[in-house]
């Protein structure tokens, strides 16, 4: 049954209210984390704020794939829903470092649903060519959640207090739930008979758990060559390859290799993991150059971030309206990711000396780069497979997606924190402190000479990705998708 253009809208709708929740939490949180580093006085462990969660929204991705073609999309989205607003409820109350990272773990869970589900259902029930012309109202939301993000982030922080950014999640996550458990009742039913691979969720969680750590903790708490980096690391490797042997051998394991294995959905995906990736990684620590450098203060930081957010925004629809008119839709992706290489290597070598003007017109012409890959990557990928697949294979898509953002947020934290660390390499609360204060402007604009080389490398990376990505037409509203 396919449902008219009324019923869609009213699906849209509760969908957009679902994905605002985690779009506005990627934005808010970068401008008002050295305000609570500062003021929980752990400045140290400030990364963890975001490793948390993008470890935990990383790691229960594929499972709420897995677990929606079981028990349907609409009760696993009020899951997660439920699940974020829980989160933010304790991150709020938080009074220490440490229990809010484990706040923002358990929101990580839930959050890693909201995105992935919600592109699953609009998989269900749009084309991949009706997907792309719909896409202006995701764009609409992550227009929304760029500009209002790192200004109510600087805003709450300087004026009011940062658990506010968290506060506001609440009614949003309210909203959120009653129009999606009204709208989606309407969403049709195609669950089928799956089993969850729990022990391949386990060895994948203790695989990221292990490397994240290790990432994190390198150079910063402790030098490269210390026994706990290199056994956390060592670990994490091993039990990866044991994920990997589970892969290979389970009767219906997490992420099936017969998605794994299309050269479209692996190349979309590193694309992605590259360029989401190194989107986070830069959106998080620049708000600290910004102020540590450029001498801002939080609220103009915030401020001062919505040109980087707003060209991933405008990136992403030109890329999205070129895919219906164009058969060759990466060449446009392509062309922007060199122009943001190139803008990445003026960042590198001459971004202490530029007026802030000039750094605001070189973030949107970065980030529009890295907005072209991102509905492209997910528009091909649920191209790709057959309908059957559609749940699983975005959530891995995402799983990878967000993977890539948590490795790259964790070696530009060990850039940011070993940039002011002793000579043992083992940075300190204290340096952090200093560092987030502005005290030490000059070595840290050599420290993020660093972190846009390795911006650049990651736009690389992610433009090799997509050029070696085969285009396969999309189909269109009707089109029979068994043979793909």
């Amino acid at each position: 049954m396919r449902l008219s253009s009324a019923e869609i809208r009213s699906i849209i709708i509760g969908l957009v209210a679902a994905m605002l929740l985690a779009a506005l939490d990627q934005t808010i949180v970068a401008t008002a984390m050295p305000t609570i580093g500062l003021e929980l006085g752990d400045a140290a462990n400030l990364p963890w704020i975001v490793t948390a969660y993008l470890l935990a929204s990383t790691a229960v991705t594929p499972l709420y794939g897995k677990l929606s073609d079981i028990h349907g999309r609409r009760i696993m989205l009020l899951v997660a829903i439920a699940i974020f607003s829980l989160g933010s409820l304790l991150c709020a109350l938080a009074p220490t470092m440490v229990e809010l990272a484990l706040a923002r773990g358990l929101q990580g869970i839930g959050g890693g649903g909201l995105i992935a589900l919600a592109q699953t259902i609009l998989a269900d029930i749009l084309s991949p060519k009706e997907r792309a012309r719909y896409k202006v109202y995701i764009a609409g939301v992550f227009a929304l959640a760029s500009v209002a993000g790192p200004l109510l982030g600087g805003v709450f922080a300087q004026h009011l207090h940062w658990s506010a950014i968290f506060w506001i999640n609440l009614p949003i996550g309210l909203l959120a739930f009653a129009l999606t458990n009204d709208k989606l009742r309407l969403l049709p039913r195609n669950e089928r008979r799956h089993s969850v691979d729990y022990p391949g969720a386990g060895l994948l969680i203790l695989s990221s758990t292990s490397l994240m750590l290790a990432l994190s903790w390198g150079g910063v708490r402790y030098p490269w060559g210390a026994a706990p980096v290199l056994g956390l690391a060592a670990f994490g490797l091993l039990v990866g390859v044991g994920f990997v042997a589970r892969l290979l051998t389970a009767p219906e394991p997490l992420i099936p290799t017969s998605v794994l294995r299309d050269q479209v959905v692996y190349s979309a995906t590193l694309a992605a993991c590259f360029a989401m990736g190194t989107l986070i990684g830069l959106s998080i620590y620049v708000p600290i150059f910004l102020e540590g450098v450029v001498g801002l203060s939080a609220s103009q930081s915030g401020a001062a971030m919505v040109p980087l957010m707003v060209g991933t925004v405008a990136g992403a629809t030109l890329s999205s309206r070129s895919m219906l008119h164009f058969q060759h839709y990466k060449r446009i992706p392509l062309a922007a990711l060199a122009l943001s290489v190139v803008v990445c290597a003026l960042l590198a070598f001459g971004s202490r000396e530029m007026p802030l003007w000039l750094l605001e017109i070189l973030f949107v012409l970065l980030s529009m780069g890295i907005g072209t890959v991102l509905p492209l990557s997910t528009i091909v990928v649920q191209n790709a497979v057959a309908p059957h697949q559609l749940g699983i294979a975005t959530a891995s898509m995402n799983f990878f997606r967000s993977l890539g953002g948590a490795i790259i947020v964790a070696i530009f934290g060990t850039l940011v924190l070993g940039g002011v660390g002793s000579n043992d390499g083992a940075g300190t609360a204290h340096d952090m402190a200093v560092l987030l204060q502005g005290a030490d402007a000059g070595q840290l604009g050599l420290t993020f000479r660093l972190v846009f080389i390795a911006a650049c490398l990651g736009l690389v990376l992610a433009a090799g990705c997509l050029s070696l990505m085969e285009e396969r037409p999309l189909h269109g509203p009707g089109a029979d998708k068994r043979s793909a």
